[in-house]
């Protein structure tokens, strides 16, 4: 099929007669807003698109896009999404998790999914608490997080999705988060393209339960000095350019950029691309403090997806061997009954 045979499309062609239940302000409208803009320009029949889902709010995704779609049990969501693009590689699979659907229940799933490197697409929403069970802590909240269910502070120390993902295998690895439609979007439509497993993880304000935990990161005034907005082949630059990032000893260290600190052209330059995963991994493991947080793609190489593979193995295996289901069938120990 060509791209002029492809139906010109609208966000509202990929909006639902459902109504959208989510808490009024929640930062999954925002997202899901972005997603319908970003499929309606996409050369892709919408027929040809499938989300699938586990458990909790961003799980209801499914239901408010209006293409093919699976909501499952919590966190078996990568294993239904692997089924569907091993046996159809033609479709263009995405699936949309949250911090505790993705890295609790179904972190194990997640894991082998990544390695796996299907060509499919994780939108993974982290808000750092279990809103649709009413507020407790998840994986990702943060050290000593007070919640119903941590009611003198949480013990746990948090994952890092991206460092969990890039740990995995991944072989595209972004981050961006829920209001910021137009990064959002290229984020996607990058990992969109992307040829293997993509795994966005994207902030997401859950106004009820956790409001506020990316405030510092994504408000307006806060945002230039706590983001580092990485961009392939460019500079490690932040805080309008007058700060910067540069790696020592495979370590990544702020610096002053200009007089009196370090000269542009000593910056970092961000590579996407590179082979070894050491730079990107760090980035990944910013505490936001002593680092900016990584926004953007942290890393996008190739390597063999795994349906093609397996298809390919299959095709030999049947070529290998014609099958002749009359002599299969009275093969081995038979018998006959009179």
């Amino acid at each position: 099929m060509s791209d002029n045979d492809i139906p010109k499309y609208s966000k509202d062609d990929f909006a639902t007669d459902q109504d959208v239940r989510w808490c009024p302000g929640c930062g999954d409208y925002a997202i899901l807003n972005t997603i319908q803009k970003t499929l309606a320009d996409l050369p892709v029949r919408r027929e040809d698109h499938v989300f699938v889902s586990g458990i909790g709010c961003s799980s209801r995704f499914p239901y408010y896009m209006n293409t093919y779609g699976f909501h499952t049990i919590h966190g078996r969501a990568p294993a239904f999404a692997s089924g569907i693009k091993s046996v159809n590689p033609n479709l263009h699979v995405w699936l949309v998790t949250g911090d505790g659907d993705g890295l609790s229940i179904g972190g194990n799933h997640l894991l082998h999914l990544l390695r796996r490197n299907f060509d499919l697409t994780v939108l993974l929403f982290n808000n750092r608490i279990y809103g649709l069970t009413k507020g407790q802590y998840s994986p990702t909240s943060e050290l000593g997080k007070k919640t119903k269910s941590t009611p003198m502070g949480s013990i746990d120390h948090p994952l890092q999705p991206l460092a969990v993902a890039l740990g995995a295998g991944a072989s595209f690895v972004a981050r961006s988060f829920d209001v910021d439609n137009k990064h959002l979007s290229q984020v996607v439509i990058e990992a969109w393209k992307h040829k293997g497993t993509s795994f966005v993880e994207i902030y997401q304000n859950c106004n009820i339960f956790n409001d506020g935990a990316f405030s510092v990161i994504t408000d307006k005034g806060s945002r230039e000095s706590a983001q580092l907005r990485l961009e392939h082949g460019k500079p490690m630059v932040f805080d309008g350019g007058k700060r910067g990032v540069v790696f020592r000893d495979g370590r990544p260290q702020v610096v002053t950029v200009g007089e009196g600190g370090v000269p542009l052209s000593e910056i970092s330059i961000h590579d996407a691309h590179d082979a070894e995963a050491g730079r990107a991994f760090a980035l990944a493991c910013s505490d936001g403090v002593t680092l900016p947080t990584p926004m953007g793609i942290l890393r996008a190489v190739e390597r063999p997806t795994y349906e093609v593979m397996l298809n390919e193995q299959v095709e030999r295996a049947q070529a290998a061997r014609k099958a002749d289901l009359r002599a299969l069938l009275n093969s081995g120990y038979t018998w006959t009954v009179k």
